[in-house]
C-alpha cells in the first residue's frame, strides 16, 4: 500500500522547500496531501526563494505559486503516515492556529515519521514537549527556539541533516538530498542504495 504524507504550507513558505519535497516524494510513489490553514484544494500558496550570497542572513526572493491538493478542513491526520514541515516565513505564523498544531500533535504523540527544514521546526517549538529531549536542527537563527523547547541544537553542514527517532531535520535547502532520503527511510521505503 502506498505511504501518504501530509505537507502543512502557507504563504511564503520557502519555494525550494515546498515544492522539492511534494515532488521528490511523490517520484518514490507516496501520495503528498499539500494543504494550508484557511486554503481549500485547487487554491494557492505564494512561495519565496531564499538564497546564501554572502550576506549576513539569506536574501528573499519571489518564488512560485504553488497549487494546494487538499482542503485543510478535511485534513484527518490519522490517515497519514507522515509529516512535511518547509521553512521559509510561513511557519512563524501557522504555528499560531490551533488546528495545525493539533494536527502536528497527532504527529508528534503517534511516533510517525516527521520531516522539519529550516524553519519549519519552529512549529514543533510551539508544541509543549514535542522538541523536548530530541537531538535536531534549523535554521541557525531558530536554534533558540528550538533549545527553548527542550531539543539539543546540532550545528551542521548546510547540507547534512539530523536523525533522532521519528524526526528528520535539516538546516535548509542544500541539505533535500540527505533530509529526504532520511526520511524516505522513516516511512518505510527502501530504495536507498547503503
Amino acid at each position: 500500500m502506498a505511504k501518504k504524507v501530509l505537507l502543512i504550507a502557507g504563504d511564503y513558505a520557502e519555494d525550494y522547500e515546498t515544492m522539492v519535497p511534494f515532488q521528490i516524494l511523490q517520484t518514490v510513489g507516496v501520495q503528498v496531501d499539500a494543504v494550508c490553514p484557511d486554503k481549500k484544494a485547487g487554491e494557492r500558496v505564494i512561495t519565496a526563494v531564499h538564497d546564501f550570497t554572502g550576506e549576513q542572513t539569506y536574501s528573499e526572493k519571489p518564488g512560485h505559486y504553488f497549487t494546494l491538493n487538499k482542503n485543510f478542513d478535511d485534513v484527518n491526520p490519522e490517515e497519514y503516515d507522515g509529516l512535511v514541515l518547509p521553512g521559509g516565513r510561513a511557519p512563524e505564523y501557522i504555528r499560531l492556529n490551533p488546528r495545525v498544531l493539533e494536527i502536528v500533535r497527532h504527529f508528534v504523540d503517534a511516533g510517525k515519521p516527521i520531516a522539519a527544514i529550516c524553519h519549519g521546526p519552529l512549529v514543533l517549538a510551539a508544541i509543549p514537549g514535542a522538541l523536548k529531549g530530541k537531538r535536531a536542527t534549523c535554521y541557525p537563527a531558530v536554534s533558540p527556539d528550538i533549545k527553548n523547547a527542550g531539543a539539543e541544537y546540532v550545528e551542521v553542514a548546510i547540507d547534512d541533516a539530523v536523525v533522532d527517532g521519528n524526526l528528520v531535520t535539516a538546516p535548509a535547502w542544500p541539505a533535500h538530498p540527505r533530509w529526504m532520503r532520511e526520511f524516505i527511510k522513516l516511512l518505510g521505503i527502501d530504495f536507498v542504495e547503503k
